[in-house]
């Protein structure tokens, strides 16, 4: 079967694509930048289109000679009104799915009451229209509407964990005695797969939701009792409006300030399926629908194992990475700051390169932690990403992937690593860090900070850093080299 999947550079598509190549499909992605998936192991196997779903042309190239079309992509986090944007790019595939003959569409949305839709919070009002548009294309679509979805990397599991990691009592809004019907991430998997040779006649929205209906409060002590935690006492405090709600979640989570926010607002609701009808036409899987403890259990354990396979950190920023960092030659005649660091190390060039692919996350940036940690909370206040949103894999990186509060734009596995700052600064910014063999016996290290300031602002901002410069980025240098010649085991 031909496939084409939008959305596979995100958490469910990233996840949906192997399975699909291993069930022996034909399968097409299009994507934003091809380079998101130049790490993917998966990424050889499938014909890759580049575009955006609200560029028609681009879309309707997509579809040509496509049978089934899954639809997993949304606009949160993004700039602008998601809304306006997930609705254009829904019109797009609905219209060009129709005039290619596409045999079928599956949409993934999420469970909300069955009240009007301008009652529902934005996410969820944004979730039900985009169905509608692709119930209504003439293509014979499934539109399931999924609840909290719980796994390794998802949004939903990483909201839970940090606030019950950090917070030993609870001060919550009233919406923590909601009703949530949350669901493994291997279950909707399960479900998308399978939906691909659904009848022709099929053309609904489906419920799909675990085996348990719980409290959000409970959702997050059945978090700490798989975490080895005690239970935290939980208090429903009717002053905490949604808003203020996400900017409690902003500041004790990795979500942004941007993605918290609708999320938030969707909770204000009980979301429990009114059905199960998909069953009549999809078996439940087998052994059962996954438990919410066993599915808390089963992230954690990937988590542990360093074997998250996507996350929501790596698709909640539309269009990264951005374009590269312009060559020397190019910055003639822009203002451009730079600070420029070299180190010896006597470790062979292999073990250097790994301490560098290994920074971040619960390793750390190698100088000045505290200062490190108030640039992550100043940048949390103004709404940005942070440093607590870590790193998808102990010691491994791929290109697109979010690093704390960094995203990997370059990265030439043993030689070249490039981040580039999505943090909240008044320019650009890039930190580059290359490793290479030194002629004389052991290894170089060199590292490049590189900031395009935007007006006086930045650089103000610049020069108000600069002495700061001297501690943390020499420091980083020395330290980094410093860790490459330690014993092995002490880096494990």
């Amino acid at each position: 079967m031909r496939i084409l999947v939008t959305g596979s550079t995100g958490y469910i598509g990233g996840r949906l694509a192997p399975r699909l190549v291993e069930a022996g499909h034909e399968l097409r992605v299009i994507v934003r930048d091809p380079l998101k998936l130049r790490d993917a192991p998966w990424a050889s196997h499938v014909d890759i289109v580049t575009g955006d779903l609200t560029d028609a042309p681009a879309v309707a190239a997509a579809v040509e000679n496509i049978d089934v079309v899954y639809y997993l992509v949304h606009a949160m986090g993004t700039k602008g009104d998601f809304e306006q944007t997930e609705l254009a790019a829904a019109r797009n595939v609905a219209s060009a799915a129709a005039a290619a003959g596409v045999k079928r569409i599956v949409y993934l949305g999420g469970l909300h009451p069955d009240v009007p839709v301008d009652e529902l919070s934005r996410h969820l009002r944004s979730r039900e229209l985009v169905g509608r548009t692709l119930l209504e294309s003439g293509v014979p679509t499934v539109a399931f509407q999924a609840g909290v979805v719980i796994g390794s990397g998802s949004a939903s599991f990483e909201m839970i964990r940090h606030l019950t990691d950090v917070l030993p009592y609870m001060p919550a809004p009233k919406w923590v005695r909601n009703v949530i019907q949350p669901i493994a991430v291997r279950d909707v998997l399960h479900y998308l797969a399978a939906a691909a040779t659904l009848p022709p006649e099929v053309n609904r929205t489906f419920d799909i939701g675990g085996p348990d209906v719980l409290r959000y409060g409970q959702m997050m002590n059945g978090y700490a009792l798989e975490a080895g935690l005690r239970q935290r006492p939980i208090a429903s405090l009717p002053v905490l409006t949604p808003w203020l709600a996400s900017q409690w979640v902003n500041l004790v989570t990795p979500i942004p300030r941007a993605l918290a926010v609708p999320i938030i607002e969707s909770l204000q609701f009980d979301c429990v399926a009114a059905e199960h009808d998909i069953a009549q036409f999809i078996p439940d899987p087998e052994g059962g629908l996954t438990g919410y403890r066993k599915a808390v259990r089963l992230a954690l354990a990937k988590v542990r194992d360093g074997e998250v396979e996507t996350s929501w950190q790596n698709a909640s920023v539309a269009g990264a990475p951005s374009n590269l960092i312009p060559s020397d030659p190019d910055w003639s005649g822009h203002t451009v700051f730079t600070d420029v660091r070299e180190q010896h190390s006597d470790a062979p060039v292999e073990r250097l390169w790994a301490v560098v692919e290994g920074i971040g996350g619960e390793n750390g940036w190698y100088s000045f932690p505290l200062a490190w940690a108030l640039r992550g909370w100043a940048d949390k206040l103004v709404g940005g990403v942070g440093l607590r949103r870590g790193r998808r894999h102990a010691s491994r990186l791929a290109v697109g992937e979010a690093l704390d509060f960094w995203r990997v734009e370059t990265l030439e596995r043993g030689h070249l690593l490039r981040l580039r700052a999505e943090m909240r600064v008044p320019g650009l910014a890039w930190l580059e860090m290359t490793t290479e063999a030194d002629p004389a016996g052991g290894s170089m290290y060199k590292q490049r900070a590189v900031f395009f300031p935007s007006g006086l602002g930045g650089r103000l901002y610049w020069f108000a850093i600069l002495p700061f410069h001297g501690v943390i980025f020499s420091g980083m240098a020395n330290r980094i080299t410093q860790a490459a010649a330690q014993p092995v085991k002490a880096h494990i």
